[in-house]
């Protein structure tokens, strides 16, 4: 079934008792004993075409004739099937950069999930269609680890110079998503693009800013500002254009979205259209957003033009605003800091935010997390050659770039309180708006980045952590502490002219 309609789709996986419809007319679907990435059964092939290129202590090789093996399974498994669903799309609202990409699949929640988060085709655009990227999806064929040379039954193989991938053993949609924003992160580079796993968004004056950022540091809260245009909220390129998104939907978390908070996103989540993965739903289709039985982790994909704010072309001229976020658990680092190019660098590298207490079994204290470029688990190639291109792109177009620290003040996690969102946006304005070029500014004795001393409507205490906490003494023996978890990290990058220039001072 060749690029079939949303009701259609709909129509089938009903039927097939593969979903439900939910009060307002989102689809909720469950993904099984997975309900997230599968980062450990993800490999890239060895072939001659590109293993120069592929940064190899990030990624899982797999070598071109366990591909054909699983290749020949996957094909087999799909000609089984008495119904296929094909989806047409592009990835990349930059004509200039974007792949053509065929999705094919045996169920008809991810024909779904595709036509939702790729950008669709004109009818014209249809008709001529030829596919550069292929994905055959298979969620319901087990890998043999032994005979195919995967770690487990699940598998995600990438065949770079084929620009084909295969996907099996897993029911999680985002492994999708996730597999085209791999193939962008290795064919950009190639024509002089930065990809990122980054928000972006654009002022009515035309300033456009983008928002690295892990998972929980507020990248989809933050971008999707009612002030502001929302180009996207998770995968975008930098080229010689400007800015653009790699694609047509939204991937938001929704456990305990709030319609005060998010009322944007929580919108969404009541809607046709909607694929919701993992989220409650009782026997009379009422939602039950706050229930985390299933996983912590629960999504809703939906169609960018959903949020009334959406920036239609998702695309604009290049962002005058870098901005990093991290949900520092450890109550160190202030609300905003500015950073030099060097700086940039070193904290894009580094990619910080931290693990709750609580998140995973054994974490008893915030643990860091340091996920170089933001986006480890989707670099292909190795890491300074996308930092050396974000250092192209800041020399070119003058770039101002800010560290945002959303996570704690007053202390760590579990005795401070989490940085009011309402500061938070107040300082984001005024810097993407340009009103904190002339305010004064201090150094930070420990991590050297500078910190404003003042901005209006936020409560200068804020911006000055130290004095947050009830016992400055012990702010300061936790600021070294998280400055050597930093240091630590840094050293498998080998670069220690940066490190000594842009990492912390102790």
């Amino acid at each position: 079934m060749a690029n079939p309609s949303t009701p259609l789709l709909y129509e089938h996986a009903i039927a097939r008792g593969e979903a439900r419809l939910a009060d307002g007319g989102p689809m909720v679907v469950d993904t099984g004993r997975h309900t997230g990435r599968s980062p450990k059964d993800k490999f890239v092939v060895r072939e001659p075409g590109s293993d120069d290129r592929i940064w190899w202590d990030g990624n899982q090789g797999i070598g071109e004739e366990n591909f054909e093996r699983l290749r020949e399974k996957v094909t087999e498994h799909l000609g089984k099937e008495a119904t296929l669903y094909v989806v047409d799309a592009f990835a990349g609202a930059d004509h200039a950069h974007r792949i053509a990409v065929r999705v094919v699949t045996t169920h008809p929640y991810h024909a779904l999930f595709a036509k939702t988060m790729f950008i669709e085709p004109t009818v014209a655009e249809l008709a001529s269609f030829e596919p550069q990227a292929l994905v055959l999806h298979a969620p319901g064929l087990e890998a043999d680890p032994k005979a195919d040379g995967t770690r487990t039954g699940t598998f995600i193989v990438l065949h770079p110079s084929r620009t084909e991938v295969l996907i099996g053993g897993t029911f999680y949609a985002g492994e999708i998503k996730k597999s085209i924003f791999t193939v962008m992160n290795d064919r950009l580079p190639l024509e002089g693009v930065l990809p990122m796993h980054c928000s972006a968004n654009v002022g009515e004056d035309g300033r456009s800013a983008i928002f690295f950022g892990l998972s929980g540091t507020g990248k989809t809260t933050l971008s999707a500002d009612p002030e502001r245009a929302l180009i996207g909220d998770d995968e975008h390129g930098w080229g010689d254009a400007g800015v653009f998104n790699f694609e047509g939907g939204c991937y938001a978390k929704v456990i305990r979205l709030s319609a005060t908070a998010e009322p944007e996103i929580f919108r969404t989540t009541h809607t046709f259209g909607t694929i919701l993965e993992n989220v409650v739903v009782d026997e009379r289709g009422t939602l039950d957003l706050d229930d985390d039985s299933k996983t912590e982790n629960t999504r809703a994909a939906y169609k960018l033009e959903e949020i009334s704010n959406a920036h239609p072309e998702k695309r604009a001229g290049h962002p005058t605003a870098v901005v990093m976020l991290t949900a520092d658990a450890f109550g160190i680092l202030p609300p905003i800091a500015r950073l030099d190019r060097r700086q940039a660098l070193y904290y894009f590298l580094s990619g910080f935010t931290a693990k709750l207490a609580g998140t995973e079994i054994g974490i008893t204290e915030p643990q860091p997390t340091f996920s170089t470029c933001f986006g480890a688990p989707f670099l292909p190639q190795p890491p300074s050659v996308y930092a050396d291109m974000l250092g192209r792109k800041l020399d070119e177009h003058g770039s101002a770039v800010w560290l945002v620290n959303t996570g704690w003040t007053g202390g760590p996690f579990g005795e401070g309180r989490r940085m009011p969102i309402a500061a938070t946006r107040a300082l984001l304005h005024a810097a993407l708006e340009g009103r904190l070029e002339d305010v004064e500014y201090r150094q930070d004795q420990v991590f050297g980045f500078h910190v404003p001393r003042s901005v209006p409507g936020v409560d200068p205490k804020l911006l000055d952590p130290r004095t947050t906490w009830a016992d400055p003494e012990r702010y300061d023996e936790k600021a070294h502490e998280l400055a050597r978890m930093f240091r630590e990290n840094f050293e498998r990058f080998a670069d220690p002219e940066l490190a000594a220039a842009a990492g912390p001072r102790f």
